[in-house]
């Protein structure tokens, strides 16, 4: 692949898809905005993450929700391999 490429796998996916992200709801005592980052994060590229986050604050879910051990999304997330990027996403959304 030329090096002025970025490599695309899947298909653009529309609002409305990455909205239904939203609509996970935990099936234990998981806060449901922190269930449904991870469940984002886990089913969205990087260009689809953000655009959820956009929704996700507007929705009024909470960037900050922890579990009962105290782990926010992102320390959650940190020693993941291709974490950072998302890292990047939600503190940019927290300001």
């Amino acid at each position: 692949m030329r090096k002025d490429k970025k490599q695309v796998i899947g298909e653009e996916i529309g609002d409305e898809p990455i909205k239904l992200f939203l609509e996970v709801e935990p099936a234990d005592d998981t806060p449901p905005s922190l269930h449904k980052l991870v469940k984002a994060y886990r089913g969205l590229r990087v260009d689809d993450f953000e655009r959820f986050v956009r929704f996700f604050v507007e929705a009024g879910y909470d960037l900050d929700a922890k579990d009962a051990q105290g782990n926010d999304f992102v320390a959650l997330i940190r020693d993941q391999r291709m974490a950072e990027a998302y890292i990047e996403i939600i503190e940019a959304a927290r300001g």
